[in-house]
């Protein structure tokens, strides 16, 4: 039997689970194939196609079950897709003319690898998948297992990735202490920019989270530290269809009676009405690899403080995003079990050849399973008729619709 090694990387965006994956992959392996040896590629698939590698030593073995006390990477992420060659020669992976999945591939075989394993959202793994099919096409003999992370909690057929319910919490423990601002000027508006792409999954349980951690305190009657000071009172979301001037007269009524209004919104709320309006004045939107819409340059934050700061006559109006601080926390107890499953799953796939991704199949009722490569995307939308959605939207008492 030929000889095994492992190698694992972590690519895209940061999540509240990465530095514990990792370190559950190298606790299991250790624990069940201790004779494995184990790399992880440095900065993801740029890693791989660099062969900026990281070897697994026996202390970091053994001290591998400290990853789960952080956020971040411990191996270093990045944003490199294998099909666009014309990004990869740019950024100086690749030479001109070279196959990126070929480069790949000869740089897995060079190092010996047999099992990889990517953590990453759908981008990591759609690629992952590119890598997989290409590898097979080619005669190579390596299992690719990936894990989901995204905050977003969007990928398709996954019912939870890994990361996102610690994503809510601390995004809700961000905007308590942002809450307070209230107090600083009279008829103050503060808008919560909570990360979501295509998906307003986050920004909802961020709200949810928000909401049961305000329901918790005791308050002071008379005084401004209240339960109104600690509400919401309106929430927009990718898949939310409104209409903004009827959202502005409500939220002026709120304003007019309290003094104050708190609004939750998805960075991708409204977003492809905002780069048509910019592309329209001529102005060039950016995009990355993947032609994802940079997200840090179009500020729908301010996009919404401007619609509504004037309309509500707020002497004082701020934008606070809690995106970098919750993706970068360690996970919280519900993901570090979540994690461990996938973990222990991605390892009895790998050992038996089972390529995938691992996660709790929507397609067959949630059963924890490695789902098949070309089933994995992403863009899945936030289903609206949760109940617990329904709950949340009865408690800021604002209309909604699907778009």
């Amino acid at each position: 039997m030929p000889k095994q090694k492992v190698a694992m990387l972590t690519a895209g965006g940061l999540a509240p689970c990465l530095s514990s994956a990792v370190g559950g992959l190298i606790g299991r392996y250790s624990d069940v194939a201790p004779d494995i040896e184990l790399i992880a590629y440095r900065s993801g698939y740029q890693g791989v196609l660099l062969s900026d590698r990281i070897e697994i030593t026996a202390d970091m073995r053994e001290k591998a079950h400290l990853l789960h006390r952080y956020g971040g990477s411990p191996i270093g992420n990045s944003r490199v897709k294998l099909t666009n060659a014309a990004d990869c020669v740019k950024r100086g992976l690749v030479k001109e003319g070279q196959n990126p999945l070929a480069v790949a591939a000869e740089r897995l075989a060079a190092d010996g690898v047999t099992i990889l394993h990517t953590i990453g959202g759908d981008d990591t793994n759609t690629t992952a998948a590119d890598l997989a099919a290409y590898l097979g096409a080619n005669g190579y003999d390596l299992t690719v297992v990936g894990l989901p992370k995204t905050v977003d909690n969007d990928v398709v057929p996954i019912r939870q990735s890994l990361g996102a319910w610690t994503a809510a919490e601390v995004g809700a423990t961000f905007f308590d202490n942002v809450s307070n601002e209230q107090t600083a000027a009279p008829r103050t508006l503060v808008i919560h920019e909570v990360m979501g792409r295509h998906c307003g999954w986050l920004t909802a349980a961020t709200a949810r989270a928000y909401i049961q951690k305000s329901r918790e305190n005791d308050y002071v009657d008379g005084l401004l530290m209240s339960a109104e000071l600690k509400g919401i009172d309106g929430l927009y979301l990718p898949e939310m269809a409104f209409n903004a001037e009827k959202e502005a007269a409500r939220l002026r009524q709120v304003m007019d009676k309290r003094g104050f209004a708190t609004i939750f919104v998805s960075e991708g709320a409204c977003l492809d009405a905002i780069v048509a309006e910019r592309e329209a004045a001529g102005e060039s939107v950016k995009r990355d690899a993947f032609g994802h819409v940079k997200l840090d340059t179009i500020n729908v934050g301010g996009w919404f403080q401007k619609q509504f700061a004037g309309y509500l006559d707020a002497e004082r109006s701020m934008v606070q995003k809690s995106g970098y601080f919750a993706r970068s926390a360690p996970a919280n107890g519900d993901d570090l079990r979540l994690i461990q499953g996938m973990v222990d799953l991605a390892v009895e796939s790998a050992l038996n050849k089972v390529s995938g991704v691992t996660g709790h199949d929507e397609g067959q009722n949630g059963k924890l399973r490695t789902i098949e490569f070309p089933r994995i995307k992403g863009g899945k939308p936030f289903d609206m008729t949760a109940r617990w959605f329904k709950d949340v939207m009865d408690f800021i008492g604002q209309p909604y619709a699907a778009a």
